[in-house]
């Protein structure tokens, strides 16, 4: 499934080909994907201006100049290809890729205005699309009870120490609740307990505050760095243009099972536990 970063570089990928362009022909190739996909859908979407792209937690949200928004969310295998030539407002080439010849898994097509096309393919047709008003959708029953954003400015330690002062939950499991916190996911709720050198299976109201001061900053670095870096290549996630990420080369524990832990003179071997069906990845002697 993929986790913030790899939404936010989505995002920031489809930005110079979507953003201020109008939407010369939709094409809706099912009815559905998870769920069926919104009454006439092609029809609405097609000739509708995309005012801006923007992230909540895992889903890209496309405000139109109809007055609603186009909801997608990428599953765990879908993904939204750029194809076709064009520029950015700015006038710099983008995208120079020619389209490529139909898949099986193509399920929605956008050709937008100046020659690109977007493309969401999903094999497993886990993935989502929807169309919501504008004005209305915080209130979608995806995005409803969804948490603050851990880049955003109501995300701190001190909103940590006091939301988690009574769960006795796992650490782990409180990070990963998308009431707490929207969009983290398992692979850097891993990386940033290691940083912060927290046990993924402590007691969430048993971390002092000052812990959860530390651990804050380190959430936003670790997700930070991934942007950066473009996001993982784990499974089926590729960024808009095709292109792999690379964030997964410098995983300090996840996907390490048996190897040294990279904290000199540490000794000891990354493990792994499985805590309610996922797989955590920790360092024994670092976390507590």
């Amino acid at each position: 499934m993929p986790e913030l970063p790899e939404v936010e570089t989505v995002m920031r990928g489809l930005a110079p080909v979507m953003e201020g362009r109008r939407i010369a022909h939709a094409q809706v190739n099912r009815p559905d994907l998870r769920w069926p996909f919104p009454d006439r859908m092609a029809e609405r979407l097609t000739g509708a201006r995309v005012e801006r792209l923007r992230r909540r937690s895992k889903y890209i949200l496309g405000d139109l100049d109809t007055g609603e928004t186009l909801l997608v969310h990428l599953g765990m295998s879908g993904r939204m290809l750029i194809s076709g030539g064009g520029s950015t407002r700015e006038g710099t080439a983008q995208f120079v890729h020619a389209h490529p010849a139909p898949e099986k898994h193509d399920h929605v097509v956008l050709d937008m205005e100046g020659g690109g096309r977007v493309t969401f393919n999903d094999p497993r047709r886990f993935g989502a699309m929807d169309l919501m008003p504008t004005d209305a959708a915080e209130n979608h029953p995806l995005l409803a009870h969804l948490g603050p954003e851990p880049l955003g400015n109501a995300f701190s330690g001190a909103y940590l120490a006091q939301v988690l002062k009574a769960r006795n939950t796992p650490i782990k499991a409180a990070l990963l609740d998308q009431k707490v916190v929207a969009g983290l996911g398992n692979i850097y709720v891993c990386e940033a307990l290691y940083r912060a050198r927290i046990h993924p299976a402590r007691k969430a109201r048993r971390i002092a505050a000052a812990r959860l001061e530390a651990l804050a900053p380190i959430i936003r670095d670790v997700l930070s760095e991934a942007i950066e870096a473009g996001g993982s290549s784990l499974r089926d996630y590729r960024q808009a243009d095709g292109a792999l990420g690379y964030f997964q080369h410098r995983f300090d524990v996840y996907g390490r099972e048996g190897e040294p832990c990279r904290t000199p003179e540490c000794g000891q071997t990354i493990r792994r536990m499985v805590q309610s069906g996922r797989s955590s990845f920790y360092c024994p002697r670092c976390q507590r």
